[in-house]
């Protein structure tokens, strides 16, 4: 009965699938990237990350020779260990775990399985060159709010300029209304002092009339 295995046993027995993830722990650790399929991804990411694990915190060479025999009872490889030992470890110091990284690409013709890349997180460099520290620091802004503050600022500089412009359209019909005016008020005394002048020329000419 598998009473509380949790675990994938992905179809095959204790003894198969256990040569099966040792063989493909190895080819990770010397390739750096193996093409399988998901569930046998995850099924190895929790085979090999333990063993990564146990390449720190090694002092003195009884310890490291304890753990390179340790790893080795595992996956029976002398090059996948000494290169696990001598390449990986110092590059995976200073990471507090999640050495591996699926990449999904999609499922396979013929039984539509979902196949995947495995890889080791530090050489893949592609993925390392994207800065962390800059993506952290960038400021995330609603859109337009500097345009906002800047219309908002020149609303009341466009109000005051069509009000000034409103006082001056609305000044100078006054002053031309106080023209016209003038005019019309200078025109008729004009008028009347020609008629004056035209009355005063007649009664001289009729004194002169009447004097001859």
């Amino acid at each position: 009965m598998r009473h509380r295995k949790k675990f994938n046993h992905l179809g095959r027995t204790a003894s198969h699938r256990k040569a099966m993830l040792a063989n493909m722990a190895s080819s990770l650790l010397v390739h750096k990237r193996i093409k399988t399929t998901v569930a046998k991804a995850k099924a190895l990411r929790m085979y090999v990350e333990p063993l990564i694990t146990k390449t720190k915190g090694l002092s003195t060479v009884g310890e490291k020779t304890h753990a390179q025999r340790v790893v080795f009872s595992y996956l029976k490889d002398k090059e996948a260990v000494k290169e696990l030992f001598t390449e990986i470890a110092p590059k995976i110091a200073d990471r507090p775990g999640g050495y591996t990284r699926i990449l999904k690409l999609g499922n396979r013709l013929g039984d539509n399985a979902e196949m995947c890349y495995i890889e080791l997180v530090d050489y893949n460099e592609n993925m390392l060159k994207t800065p962390k520290a800059e993506a952290g620091k960038k400021k995330r802004s609603r859109r337009g709010g500097k345009k906002k503050t800047a219309d908002v600022a020149a609303t009341p500089a466009a109000e005051t300029t069509a009000d000034a412009s409103a006082e001056t359209t609305v000044a100078a019909p006054a002053e031309e209304v106080k023209e016209a005016v003038k005019e019309e008020k200078a025109e008729p005394a004009v008028e009347n002092k020609a008629e004056e002048s035209k009355e005063e020329n007649k009664e001289e000419d009729k004194k002169t009339d009447s004097k001859e």
